[in-house]
């Protein structure tokens, strides 16, 4: 239990590492000639990794026998949330000012935007009913609920695609 626990601190501050290193990078003025567009694409790109991460525990447990595993999960896919979290604020605030008139302006250009902005609310009711109490008073509802972690995979990774393909 000991080591399983020292297994679960060292997840958490590895999954840390992407947001210190823009941390770093920001505080040596390395983040490039667009540090908001470099900021955000960071923050994207490791909300895609937690996410297929959180996917890939459970084949993994199955093929391994590693039934520990499934208990790494939910810190995993409550970091996805994390880092969605600051993907969008900083789409919000440091790309678009608050100007909702933009953001919707660039909603109608942009619509891989709208993917995006779908999978992270989506993702809100998985990330608050993480905690167990809350996930017991659900019962199977909760499963259910958290099968939705497929639809918002498949929408960040067409989120994801659709932004690259565009440049």
């Amino acid at each position: 239990m000991k080591y399983f626990t020292q297994l679960k601190a060292a997840l958490f501050f590895t999954s840390l590492l992407p947001l210190l290193r823009l941390g770093w990078l920001g505080y040596f003025s390395q983040l490039g000639a667009n540090p908001i567009e470099f900021i955000t694409r960071s923050l994207g790109t490791w909300t895609l990794v937690f996410l297929l991460l959180t996917l890939c525990v459970t084949p993994l447990r199955h093929l391994s026998g590693w039934i520990w595993l499934i208990k790494l999960r939910r810190i995993v896919g409550l970091f996805a949330f994390f880092y969605a979290s600051l993907h969008f604020i900083t789409y919000i605030w440091l790309d678009q000012f608050f100007d909702w008139q933009a953001i919707l302006k660039d909603i109608a250009k942009r619509p891989f935007i709208t993917l995006g902005f779908s999978a992270f609310v989506l993702l809100i009711p998985l990330a608050a009913t993480s905690p167990k109490a809350i996930m017991k008073r659900l019962g199977k509802h909760w499963q259910t609920l958290h099968r939705a972690i497929y639809l918002i995979a498949v929408l960040g990774v067409f989120h994801y695609l659709w932004l690259v393909k565009k440049d």
